[in-house]
């Protein structure tokens, strides 16, 4: 899968946020993620057309969340002072 993103930056916030959930069936999901300019590059490899679905499914969700995350709170969030 090839997820576009505004910015190389946004790309790789998203890939160091997905990669800190393992799958949860290692032995059976192999997934890489890697980031090629704006665009974060998934890869999955599973043992069953279902499995490829259902992992396809929850990594779509988590770059949901990412995208409206970094909607919501990613200029404000990086112009925002630092309270100590």
């Amino acid at each position: 899968m090839r997820i576009p993103f505004a910015s190389e930056k946004h790309a790789n916030i998203a890939k160091q946020v997905i990669d800190v959930d393992r799958e949860l069936q290692p032995e059976v999901v192999k997934r890489s993620l890697t980031v090629e300019e704006n665009i974060l590059v998934a890869t999955f490899t599973t043992l069953t057309v279902r499995l490829a679905r259902l992992t396809s499914n929850a990594f779509l969700e988590n770059v949901d969340l990412v995208v409206r995350t970094i909607g919501e709170f990613g200029e404000d969030a990086e112009r925002a002072p630092l309270s100590r």
